[in-house]
């Protein structure tokens, strides 16, 4: 075989392997951000795919050198180049990524046909030039050029060093190239892996609190990426990663109003049959229901559910199906079809058996998820696994583990034999979150070198794993694996009708169920001030629990101890967007306002602890607020970021300050890092200041109640109630019949004498509900439907 047929029939195994829709990441060590002029990229792109050069001179451009001539002749000859004129060449000009990816495109010789509607997915789309629109569509089908996380393209911009290498990395990185004797035997397939996480029922794209429809999230809207990125490339697999059947009414709704029957599908599991996924796993709140009713979900699963670390507590065997070995058949770049056998195995944190205690204790137990994937590994092999594929509902975690802690992710991907993971429970996006991680590449999306995804949450974002699998004697193995998300499009109407399909019976049920009347509310209720001030959103949870314990505890040991209620701003923004927020007008309140109101599936639990530890539990909520030098007259920002909002609970009942000049107790995991701090002053009950050692009860969740926080994990007693705290808000308003929102403000921050700029972000929309003589004012726009308010401390 001449060097030349050698060499047109790498080209064309390139090409085909490129088919699949693929992206590669150059070595960031061989980039810079030199701007490439068009004789460079030549040179870079003929020389990288290994063109028979000649003597240059049958090339026609006056403006080419002796040097560059060979190159210049031989890209013609392969119709990567037409040239500026048909005399100049022009190889000092600057080269533009338009250009870049046509020339790219051109190398690759395929009959496949590419949509020119690939190019509509770009922001910027009127930015292209060319009149070569077919090529540049071919071009993104290939998977070559993929655009930024914005959405745009950016065509006119000039390709930097460090683009060319990527480029031409996406074309020739995938695999090596083959020798004579390698080059009949290997074969190499682009295998495609997608997933969701954290969808939390949301299935059609309808805000169930707000009562409309909504291209912010749902699954219907993400199934029109799916259906892209399959076109892109048929050898694809589809997962979801867990939290699935509760978030919305219309979870609680299948378990309360319209309870699933024996042999009937859950519409979670429609939802995800419409779009053909291919396996799931559990998340922590698919136990929320207990076992009973998650076992009747499982039972009528069209495809398999796994979860390998949740064991029964008296056999010790695992309590659902571990993993899978998934038979596919796969095709390679010639269109030889290969067998396949994925491995999949899903995981949880184990913090469901604090979150759940009451539903799951003594009925089963849960492991750490990174050691368990690590035992069952071999056992995948030897069942004849050729990839394994973890779906991880355990948040990204960090370069420190501890044994059964939540987040495990980045332990999972130092693991021998995972190829890649799809990872969420934090409701965050990878690649795009947790770059400052070491070993993390959040341009090729991977940690520790294997190929990680985290979709958001709510259908907000599609996770794309890209891997290029090469097959010898030996068997299957990765050589090549990326991971990217991909937004949904939020400025589009567009959903899918077979997602809306199949949930349809629920979803008009839930809208029905959310409507029926509760009581009156005078005023309007919202949570826009809810971080900065005492809030009735917060105050009509409280005073709800605190109805329904007084009259539980009546006649018991308990009836004599005070009784106190804690309350969170469950609904204010941060990391899901300026949309999250409690917005409840005057006038008649339905189920959906208390929903809206109280988002989570919690039931009532209460909490007899000491005054001491009432005051480390407000210790630790003070950590929603940053440090302010009062010296300074600089802009001061007084919320921290990072701390979780659900996590600042404040607790009715008593009367207290937050002084945000003194350094935090806690950090966000409840780890003391200030020992001597105190920021919780003025703290009384009864208008006295408080006993260390007096006794009360702390109405809260079971959420709360099982957790690790600083004053809760001292309880001297829990009380368990078997009642969603909804359900106890939803009574105690029809017992009220007409509520007047207003807080009683037992809380305030402390005042701050000089002259201070504090400033906080919450939605645009609550310039028009700031209090009448309040010391909040609106500064102006943010970001992402955000605005900057001030507040004064005085």
């Amino acid at each position: 075989m001449s060097l030349l047929k050698k060499v047109a029939m790498w080209i064309v195994m390139v090409a085909l392997i490129l088919s699949g829709g693929l992206s590669y990441t150059a070595n960031a060590s061989a980039a810079n951000a030199q701007d490439v002029t068009r004789g460079e990229f030549i040179k870079a792109i003929v020389e990288a795919l290994s063109y028979e050069i000649g003597d240059g001179s049958t090339q026609p451009f006056t403006d080419v050198d002796e040097k560059l001539a060979p190159i210049v002749e031989a890209a013609l000859q392969h119709g990567l180049i037409k040239g500026s004129t048909a005399t100049e060449f022009k190889p000092d000009e600057k080269l533009t990524r338009e250009h870049a990816f046509l020339i790219a495109s051109r190398a690759i010789a395929t009959d496949e046909h590419f949509d020119v509607a690939l190019l509509n997915k770009f922001k910027d789309r009127d930015q292209f030039i060319t009149n070569e629109v077919a090529e540049l569509s071919k071009s993104v089908g290939l998977g070559l050029l993929k655009g930024y996380e914005d959405g745009t393209v950016k065509p006119q911009q000039v390709v930097s060093k460090r683009q060319m290498n990527k480029i031409i990395n996406r074309l020739l990185d995938v695999y090596q190239k083959p020798t004579e004797e390698q080059a009949d035997d290997t074969v190499t397939v682009a295998l495609r892996i997608l997933g969701t996480s954290d969808l939390h029922t949301n299935f059609v794209n309808y805000d169930y609190y707000q009562d409309k429809e909504t291209q912010e999230f749902g699954l219907a809207k993400t199934a029109l990426l799916i259906d892209e990125a399959r076109a892109e490339n048929p050898n694809s697999l589809l997962f979801d990663n867990g939290d699935l059947i509760q978030g919305t009414p219309l979870g609680a709704y299948k378990v309360s109003v319209d309870p699933l029957e024996k042999g009937e599908i859950h519409p979670a599991l429609s939802a995800l049959q419409s779009v053909d996924f291919d396996a799931s796993t559990l998340g922590n709140h698919e136990f929320n229901f207990g076992l009973d009713y998650l076992d009747r979900v499982l039972e009528g699963s069209p495809f398999p559910i796994v979860n390998a670390n949740v064991y029964d507590a008296k056999t010790g065997e695992n309590r659902y199906t571990p993993y899978v070995i998934l038979d596919r058949d796969v095709k390679d770049g010639n269109g030889a079809s290969h067998e396949l056998k994925v491995g999949v195995i899903g995981v949880v944190a184990p913090g469901i058996m604090r979150w759940d205690r009451a539903l799951l204790e003594g009925k089963v137990t849960a492991e750490d998820a990174a050691h368990t994937v690590e035992k069952f590994i071999p056992e995948m092999k030897q069942a004849g696994a050729d990839i394994i594929v973890v779906l991880a509902h355990s948040g990204m975690g960090d370069e420190v583990h501890t044994e059964k802690e939540d987040d495990v992710t980045y332990q999972i991907s130092q693991l021998d034999g995972v190829d890649a993971i799809l990872t969420g429970h934090n409701h965050s996006v990878f690649p795009g979150d947790y770059g400052d991680l070491k070993n993390v590449d959040s341009e090729a999306g991977t940690v520790n070198g294997t190929p990680v995804v985290m979709p958001g949450k709510f259908g907000s974002h599609l996770g794309v794993i890209d891997l290029i699998l090469e097959q010898d004697e030996t068997g299957w193995k990765v050589i090549e694996g990326t991971g990217s998300v991909r937004e949904i499009d939020k400025d589009s109407n567009k959903a899918s009708e077979k997602v809306i399909a199949a949930v349809k019976d629920a979803h008009e049920g839930t809208i029905d169920y959310v409507r029926s009347p509760v009581g009156k509310t005078t005023a309007e209720i919202t949570s826009y001030f809810a971080l900065v001030q005492d809030d009735p959103s917060i105050q009509i949870v409280t005073n709800a629990q605190k109805w329904f314990v007084e009259k539980e505890i009546a006649g018991t040991q308990y009836a004599d101890l005070p009784v106190l209620s804690a309350g969170a701003p469950f609904k204010a923004g941060g990391r899901n967007g300026a949309s999250y927020y409690t917005e409840i007008p005057a006038g008649e309140i339905a189920i959906k306002n208390v929903a809206d109101l109280y988002v989570y599936d919690n039931t009532v639990a209460a909490l007899v602890l000491t005054g001491a530890d009432l005051k480390e539990w407000l210790e630790m909520s003070a950590g929603q607020f940053n440090q302010i030098d009062p010296s300074s007259a600089e802009e001061q920002n007084l919320v921290n970021d990072e701390f979780r909002t659900y996590n600042f609970d404040v607790i009715d009942g008593i009367t207290y300050e937050i002084d945000v000049t003194q350094p935090a107790k806690y950090d966000a995991a409840g780890e003391t890092i200030n020992a001597d701090a105190s920021r919780i002053v003025n703290l009384q009950y009864d208008g006295k200041a408080i006993d260390m050692g007096q006794k009360f009860i702390v109405v809260t969740n079971n959420y709360r109640a099982s957790g690790n926080f600083p004053g809760v994990r001292n309880a001297i007693d829990t009380i368990e109630y078997a009642y969603e705290n909804r359900e106890a808000i939803m009574d105690y308003m029809i017992e009220q019949e007409t509520i007047d929102p207003s807080a009683d403000g037992n809380w305030k921050l402390s005042a701050i004498e000089g002259s201070h700029s504090l400033i906080f972000i919450t939605s645009g929309k609550a310039e028009k509900f700031i209090p009448e003589g309040s010391a909040i004012q609106y500064i102006g726009p943010a970001e992402d439907g955000f605005a900057k308010f001030s507040i004064e401390l005085k």
